[in-house]
This record gives structure tokens, C-alpha cells and sequence, in this order.
């Protein structure tokens, strides 16, 4: 973010027998106040919450129709569910309203008996109505709406009767059975985690799984480090290789190992066990010195430095760049520079839930509108980054039902310990983001959407996304809120690529990816578009393009060989720093 404009405010000071006057910064003073509220809302805009309010207040106020329909939906609820009441307490009844398929708040038999289905049916009718009242009313824009929606979502799920022992029967019965242990339990899980919190201190069990240790075991060596990245190179296990290696470019919001994680889903592993030399960029954990990095920073010494070191090892052969999350984004920017600038190094571009236009980036936008997005900047801007657990609170409203109070009631409530895998011990390995580039990440992307228009610059020009004429293999995942694929989609309108090999696969934004061989209740869909088709429209190509049931892994395996040349003998490591997976993934 460009420092905006100071506003010298002049105030008399007496000094001796004279009057002076001081200057001070009115700017200065607003960054000071609001990063000291914003540590206090969790960085969500109270100003932003308020208009928010007022607005979708407002339109409804001055919707006459839609108050009536609103008044006519609330009575036939009523009616409705007061007419059930009798057939409601006979054993088996039918219920009046049924959860969504992903609300499994109310699935367990004892819910299905009087009165809790009544209650629990009376609270779906008045989420649905809630959801009535803040949608679909004349002159509230889309965006508006779908924040004010989310907003009315998250203050009903936080009143939830599954959230309140007395109206929960799983929790009653578990408390008559054990005689409120259960609730014993709960107190002390909850002093663990308060203690963790103030501590600093890793979950339970997220200790058994240490970089180096149990996760990122893959054999390797650091072969590159600069400030900003430890660029790995994994040792061959095969005789022969492809001639083009892959280089990863992961998102720096989180530590690279997701796709490195123990030995049996390992992707590092996967792909180096099947011929491919693998290079992996390590993220630096920045901290407040670290405050002035912007995204010129990571796509120069990161991308780029990357790309230069194995062009060095490798001479003359192409690479295969592979982008994660926002390591996708920023690996987009660096391929439309590279072909603006006559750079034909790769040999293709590889996408993992990776968006290039912002314009629908689903849920998240909720937390991207200028009011947030500058509230925010005033946080960053006081502390020199964006915490990681800061970062984490607002994926986890994404998810509230499931992150939030799904396990405060198996955790609190029901006295159950908290089991442990390895991605889940990953999540917990938080990272920070810089202010400059998170800054203008935010505004450039999220906010402008400067990367799709062909506004976004690089070394004072703009770059396009059509520019990049390479063979694309873009992965989407179907529960993904932080890059939705409807989102990851748009690929198709933005590239010129000779062919774009799109793949939606079961699961969220890392479930997804990480799907191995083997894993159970795994299922894709895929297709190649070439350049000469005409484009489909998402919805579409969900309908013309039947699950296939596993992994796709093999998938995309089968397509870097298939644009890969001749296989060549393996050679050795040539130069290492210290061993994979080196110094950075362990600052914390």
C-alpha cells in the first residue's frame, strides 16, 4: 500500500515567552488508533459491520413487498411447525424441514426425539427465514448481500441449540451417564487450550509430527538460499528421470510440506518415485524486520531465483512450475512476465487451487472490501505482518460450523480428546505475511482484480494472463471456500494455452490436494480443452464430465510425462547447503 498523503495538523505549544506551533501526523494517529482496535475485533471494521447494517437495513426498510413476504413466510413456519407438534412426539415422525447435506448438527438418533426435534427444527426454520430476510431484496448488491447473509449465518450457528448443553440430548445423556465428567473433561481440555494459546505452544499432539522427523522425510538437500526462500532438491530413486524436473512453488501463507507429508501421501515422494527430479521452494517465516517485502520481492527472489538456480543445474532443459494456493497466483505473474520478456524456460504451468480472477473468490471476499481491507492494512502496518493465528481466525468463520463449534462440543461439552494427523498437525504450523506484499495482495488481486483486466504491472508494465501460451493443468477442489473452483475455473477465459487440462476432485482446499493413491472416498473429474474449442461454461462442464472414482495423482503424473522429452540417466545431487528439509520450515 502506497502511504497516503500525511495531514499536518498544527496545535500552539508555549515554550519560554513565546508561542510555537508543533506539527503532528492526524494520519499517524488514525493508524495508531484503529491497529490498537483492530487487535481488539479480531481485525474485522467495525465501521465496515455498521454500514453493512444500515445498508441492508435500509433497502429492506424500503421493500414494502418484501416485508409483507417476509411476515407471510414467518407465520406459515409457525403454522407448519405448531401443526407437526402432535406427530412430533410419536416415535419415527417425519420432520417438517430437513438440514442441508453438509449440516451434520443434528444427524444423531437422540435428536429425532421429543421435544429436542422439535427444537432443533424450529431452529432450521429460523435460519431459513433469516437467510429469506437477507437475500433477494431489490437495490442490495450481491456483495452486500452475500456479507450480510454470512454474517446473520454466523450469529444463528453461534445459537445453535447443539451448542447449549441443556438443549444438546448427546450432551445431556453423556453428562446423566458419567455424572457430569464429561464436563470435567471438557474444563480441562479447555484450560490445555488457553494455556497453549498464551503459551505459544503446539496442540496436543501436533508434536509427534516435526518436520524432518515424521512429516517432510523425503530424502533432499537445500541446494539454494537467499533471504526470502531454501530451494530443495529431492534425490532421485530411479535410474532414469525425465529430462524436465518440476519445481513447486507453494503459497508462503503456509509452510511447504502439505506436499510433502508422511512417506504414504507424500506428492514429493510420489513424483520423485515415478522418474521426476523435484525442486521445492521453502518459504522464509518473515518477521517485523521482514515488513517491507512486496510481491516484486517473491517473484524475484523467489520465483525467478528459483527458476535461475535449476536452469543453472539443469542447462537447456525446460521446467515443469507447479503453484499452490497463492503460490499459483504468484507463479501465474511470473510465467505473463516471462513471456512478455521472450523467457521460455517452462515447459508447462501446473495449478492447485490457484486463482488468477478474483471477481468471485467466494466467502473470503466477505473480508476483502475496502473497509476491511484498509482496517486490516492499519494492523499490519503497526505490527510488520499478519499473524498467522490472526490469519487462521478468519478461514476458520469460513468453516465455523465445523472449526468452531463442532469441536467446541466434542471437545468442551462431551470431554472428548482431540485426535492428531498429520495435515491436521501442518495446520497448526502457522506462518506470517508481510505488510507490503499481503498489502498488496489484497488490494492488486482481491480488491482490483488487476491480474485478470491486464492492469496488474510488473517493472512498470503490465503483464497478461493470455500471454502464457504453455500447456496448462489446473486442479479444482468442490468444498473449496478459499479458492472456490467455480473461481479456479475462470483459467479457461483468462489463458491462451494450447490446451488447459482441468481437474475437480473431491474434498476442500488441502484434503483435496492431498488425495493419494489408496485413499478411501476419493473421486475426480477431468477434461482437456484446446485452444480451437469453444469455451464452457462451469455448470456445464459439471454435467458433461462424469467422477471417476481415486486419485488424481496418476492423472496429472501421466500428463507431465506425456509433455515431457526423452528419459535420461539420473545424476546426483550436485551441490547441498545442509539436508531437506532444511532451516526455514522450522522458524517459528
Amino acid at each position: 500500500m502506497t502511504d497516503p498523503k500525511l495531514i499536518t495538523i498544527n496545535k500552539p505549544v508555549i515554550k519560554g515567552d513565546g508561542v510555537e506551533i508543533e506539527s503532528f501526523s492526524a494520519t499517524a494517529l488514525d493508524n495508531v488508533f484503529k491497529a490498537n482496535m483492530a487487535r481488539l475485533t479480531g481485525g474485522i471494521s467495525p465501521a465496515g459491520f455498521i454500514s453493512l447494517y444500515f445498508t441492508w437495513a435500509t433497502h429492506l426498510a424500503l421493500s414494502p413487498g418484501k416485508q409483507v413476504s417476509l411476515i407471510e413466510k414467518m407465520y406459515r413456519k409457525a403454522f407448519k411447525l405448531s401443526l407437526s407438534s402432535p406427530s412430533l412426539m410419536q416415535a419415527k415422525s417425519p420432520t417438517c424441514i430437513e438440514p442441508l447435506p453438509q449440516d451434520k448438527r443434528f444427524c444423531g438418533s437422540s435428536w429425532q426425539q421429543w421435544p429436542y426435534n422439535y427444537i432443533y427444527q424450529n431452529f432450521l426454520f429460523s435460519q431459513q427465514w433469516w437467510h429469506n430476510a437477507t437475500t433477494d431484496i431489490d437495490g442490495l448488491s450481491k456483495a452486500d448481500e452475500r456479507s450480510v447473509s454470512f454474517i446473520a449465518r454466523q450469529v444463528l450457528d453461534r445459537f445453535s441449540p447443539s451448542n447449549i448443553p441443556f438443549l444438546n440430548p448427546e450432551v445431556m445423556q453423556k453428562t446423566i451417564d458419567q455424572g457430569g465428567e464429561n464436563l470435567v473433561k471438557g474444563f480441562k481440555n479447555y484450560l490445555e487450550d488457553v494455556d497453549q494459546h498464551l503459551s505459544g505452544s503446539s496442540p496436543v499432539g501436533a508434536s509427534h509430527y516435526v518436520p524432518g522427523d515424521s512429516v517432510a522425510v523425503t530424502p533432499g538437500n537445500v541446494v539454494f538460499r537467499n533471504h526470502l526462500i531454501e530451494l530443495i532438491q529431492y534425490t532421485p530413486t530411479t535410474d532414469k528421470v525425465y529430462s524436465e524436473p518440476v519445481l513447486f512453488v507453494p503459497a508462503w501463507i503456509m509452510k511447504y510440506y502439505i506436499l510433502d507429508l508422511s512417506p504414504h501421501n507424500s506428492m514429493v515422494k510420489y513424483l520423485v518415485d515415478n522418474g521426476h527430479t523435484v525442486f521445492m521452494i521453502s518459504w522464509l517465516n518473515p518477521t517485523t524486520q521482514d515488513r517491507d517485502l512486496d510481491m516484486e520481492s517473491y517473484r524475484e527472489k523467489g520465483v525467478m531465483a528459483a527458476i535461475d538456480v535449476i536452469s543453472q543445474l539443469f542447462p537447456q532443459q525446460k521446467i515443469h512450475a507447479t503453484g499452490y494456493c497463492l503460490g499459483g497466483t504468484l507463479l501465474s505473474i511470473a510465467a505473463a512476465t516471462m513471456a512478455r520478456e521472450g523467457d521460455k524456460r517452462l515447459a508447462s504451468m501446473t495449478h492447485f487451487a490457484a486463482q488468477v480472477d478474483f471477481s468471485e473468490a467466494g466467502e473470503l471476499m466477505i473480508f476483502t472490501n475496502e473497509s476491511e481491507v484498509s482496517y486490516l492494512e492499519k494492523m499490519m502496518w503497526d505490527q510488520g505482518v499478519l499473524d498467522g493465528a490472526q490469519m487462521a481466525g478468519a478461514f476458520q468463520i469460513l468453516h465455523s460450523n465445523d472449526l468452531i463449534w463442532s469441536r467446541m462440543v466434542h471437545h468442551y461439552l462431551l470431554g472428548e480428546a482431540e485426535s492428531m494427523n498429520d495435515l491436521m498437525a501442518w495446520n497448526t504450523d502457522l506462518t506470517r505475511m508481510p505488510y507490503k506484499m499481503h498489502s498488496q495482495y489484497l488490494r492488486k488481486l482481491f480488491l482490483n482484480n488487476e491480474l485478470a483486466s491486464g492492469q496488474y504491472l510488473v517493472k512498470d508494465k503490465p503483464i497478461a494472463i493470455r500471454d502464457i501460451h504453455i500447456p496448462i493443468f489446473s486442479v479444482g477442489t468442490e468444498q473449496d471456500h478459499v479458492a472456490p473452483w467455480r473461481s479456479v475455473y475462470k483459467l479457461h477465459l483468462q489463458s491462451d494455452s494450447e490446451a488447459v487440462t482441468f481437474v475437480l476432485t473431491s474434498g476442500g482446499h488441502n484434503a483435496g490436494i492431498v488425495s493419494e493413491p489408496g485413499h478411501k472416498h476419493r473421486h475426480y473429474r477431468i477434461s482437456t480443452e484446446s485452444d480451437r474449442d469453444c469455451y464452457t461454461d462451469p455448470d456445464s462442464w459439471l454435467v458433461n464430465n462424469a467422477p471417476s472414482e481415486g486419485s488424481w495423482w496418476p492423472e496429472w503424473q501421466s500428463w507431465l510425462a506425456n509433455y515431457s522429452s526423452e528419459l535420461i540417466d539420473t545424476k546426483p545431487i550436485e551441490k547441498s547447503l545442509c539436508p531437506a528439509p532444511g532451516s526455514y520450515v522450522h522458524q517459528k
